[in-house]
């Protein structure tokens, strides 16, 4: 079941310890990022940014979100989909294709008629899923591919 993060807010401490885990240098300890104040602002129903929650029955199995910025170099363009993590247990059984699927139709809700995304890791999800890649670039030394949806 793919729901609104703001409807599970008793889920965000749960998450904050995944994003600490998976994103050690920006939410880590000595990171600039705050996992939980990000996650709260993702808690939000009916502006950018959102986010939505996976669950396979109680379990929590996922977090995306859909935001307004991602990138200095591109803020021209909006919205993006970001923070998509799936629990390393439930990787493999289309939980984040669900979960972008649901950042699409959020971002259609909200008006827009594409979306973006930028990824070193997750670019064979988005091309099975009907993104192409518009341009690589270099970000913090990574080597990442921009692409974008058409709504």
């Amino acid at each position: 079941t793919i729901a609104p993060l703001a409807n599970h807010p008793e889920v965000i401490p749960e998450l904050r310890q995944w994003f600490e885990t998976e994103w050690p240098g920006y939410y880590g300890h000595k990171g600039p990022g705050n996992a939980e104040a990000d996650l709260a602002a993702f808690a939000n129903g009916d502006r950018l940014p959102v986010g939505v929650v996976a669950f396979h029955g109680r379990e929590l199995c996922g977090v995306a979100a859909l935001k307004a910025e991602s990138f200095p170099s591109h803020r021209h363009l909006t919205p993006w989909a970001a923070a998509g993590l799936v629990k390393a247990s439930k990787r493999g059984e289309g939980i984040g294709a669900q979960l972008l699927h649901a950042l699409e139709q959020e971002a259609r809700r909200l008006g827009f008629s594409s979306i973006y995304c930028g990824t070193a890791t997750s670019e064979s999800l988005l091309q099975r899923n009907g993104w192409e890649v518009m341009e690589q670039i270099e970000h913090e030394g990574e080597r990442l591919g921009i692409y974008r949806k058409g709504l």
